[in-house]
Formats: structure tokens, sequence, C-alpha cells
């Protein structure tokens, strides 16, 4: 009978590098806020950009919740398998984009687009897949944070034996080990 032997995950912080690219290589993640006197949590697309995160929306509660309170947290995870994934937290505040008025924010405007059109090259325009999202704002990210778990080395077949209960007249008690997180 083939023996099963545990793996202990290994927990760890992502480095700054690691949490933009993370970041960097994927396009949908969840935007959480407060709206109402509730904190709501929705997925978006998105593009990271320096220290930009740049979305679009169609109009809604998100976009009035932003308008009240543009604090917001921002996470995108990646999850090969229960105890093999990566996750990033950035914290900012959201800038809306869409009716740029100085040189400054145009400019800023014209990066947030080239910067969503990298992933769909119709966004904005005529053949846009999703022409309701016309609202353009871009996450200036001041706080990122990123953790990750990974299958540890396994147990020893020795370990992974079944142990005899412990004797009545004397317990012991391992202490507790955080997993830093």
């Amino acid at each position: 009978m083939p023996s099963r032997v545990a793996r202990h995950p290994v927990f760890s912080a992502l480095t700054l590098e690691d949490c933009w690219a993370l970041l960097q290589r994927n396009h949908v993640g969840r935007i959480a806020f407060l709206g109402h006197g509730m904190v709501d949590i929705e997925p978006v697309h998105y593009v990271a950009n320096d220290a930009w995160v740049f979305v679009r929306s169609a109009d809604g509660a998100k976009l009035e919740a932003f308008s009240h309170h543009p604090y917001i947290a921002f996470e995108v995870d990646e999850v090969d398998d229960l105890f093999d994934w990566r996750s990033v937290v950035a914290h900012g505040t959201v800038y809306l984009m869409s009716e740029p008025r100085g040189a400054t924010e145009r400019a800023t405007f014209a990066r947030a687009v080239r910067a969503l059109r990298s992933l769909i090259p119709t966004a904005l325009g005529d053949d846009d897949p999703t022409p309701a999202r016309t609202t353009v704002y871009g996450i200036h990210v001041d706080r990122i944070t990123g953790r990750q778990a990974k299958p540890g080395p396994a147990a020893s077949k020795r370990a992974a034996r079944p142990t005899p209960a412990p004797r009545p007249q004397r317990m012991h008690r391992r202490p507790r080990t955080p997993d830093g997180f």
C-alpha cells in the first residue's frame, strides 16, 4: 500500500519586485471599496504600469463610491494549488481620468488609454468589446504587499507514521509557531 507523505506549506513574503511582476503578468483583479457604509469588492480588468493600476468601468455604484471614498484596496491572486499560490494587495487612491482638463491630466489619460489598449487594442474605440465601460481611472499605489505559499519539503516516512497517543501522566505542549501572516 503506498504511503502518503505529508507536506507542510511554507509561507513567505513577496519582495516589492515580485509584487509588481505579479500585477504586470495578470489582468483580472478585485477592487475593494467603501460604498453606502459597506465594504464591497468587485472583479475588474486592469493593466499595471509603473506605480499605477489602470482600469475602466461603466457608470454605477463603484464610481459613485469613489467620489466619496477614493481610498481602496486592490488584490490579485495566482493559485496553482491549495498550498502553491501568490497574492498581492495594493492600497491606493482612485483618480478618475475620463474628463481630462489640463495638459498634465491629458497626458496621464493618454498614458492610461495606451496601457488599457495593450490589453484590449480596441478599448474605447468603435470595436470595443465592452463599450459601456467609458470611465477610465487610475489607482495610484501607495502601499503594496504580497505573500506566497509553497509546498514544503516532504515529511520523513518516520514522521508520516502514526504516533502513539501521549501517556496520560505527562502531556507535552508544543509551542505554537505562527506562519508570519
